[in-house]
C-alpha cells in the first residue's frame, strides 16, 4: 500500500455507476376497473374471439381482474387478423384429439375426451351403456375371413 493511497485530500474522480440501471424512467400505463375499459381496446380473449391476433401489438392499458394479476389491454384497430390453420396443422391436430378421444380396448372414438384417471370408456370400465350419439365410429368389430 501507497502513503498517497491514505490520502483524504486527493481527488480520483472515481464515479459508482450502475450499468444495470435503467436509462429510462419507467412508463406507466392506466388501469381500468372491470367493465370500464375505453372502447377500441379488447383483452387478448376478446380479439380471439372477434378472429384478432394481438401479434405485435404492445400493451397501451390493464384492467382489473378478480384475480391477482390484472388482464392486459390492447388496441382493437392495430390487431391483424389470425392465420388460417394449414392442412398439416389441423391434420396434426385431428391426430392428437383422436388419441385422446378414443378407447384403446373397443376402438371407439368420442365427441368427448376420455377420463385419463380410467384411460378407457366408461363401457369398457364398468359396463354403463354408451349412448349411439355420443360416439363417432362404432366399435371395430370380429374380422370375418
Amino acid at each position: 500500500m501507497r502513503a498517497d493511497d491514505l490520502d483524504p485530500n486527493r481527488n480520483d474522480d472515481l464515479v459508482d455507476v450502475d450499468p444495470y440501471a435503467p436509462t429510462e424512467p419507467p412508463t406507466t400505463i392506466p388501469v381500468y376497473k372491470r367493465n370500464q375499459a375505453p372502447e377500441g381496446l379488447a383483452t387478448k380473449r376478446q380479439l380471439r374471439a372477434m378472429g384478432l391476433s394481438r401479434r405485435g401489438l404492445e400493451v397501451v392499458a390493464e384492467v382489473e381482474t378478480r384475480g391477482p394479476k390484472n388482464g392486459y389491454l390492447y388496441e382493437i384497430a392495430k390487431a391483424q387478423p389470425v392465420r388460417p390453420m394449414t392442412l398439416a396443422q389441423e391434420y396434426a391436430l385431428d391426430r392428437a384429439m383422436a388419441a385422446r378421444q378414443t378407447c384403446p380396448k373397443c376402438g371407439r372414438r368420442y365427441y368427448g375426451c376420455l377420463k385419463t384417471s380410467l384411460g378407457i370408456c366408461l363401457e369398457c370400465h364398468d359396463g354403463t351403456p354408451a349412448h349411439p350419439t355420443s360416439y363417432v365410429m362404432p366399435p371395430a368389430g370380429p374380422k370375418t375371413a
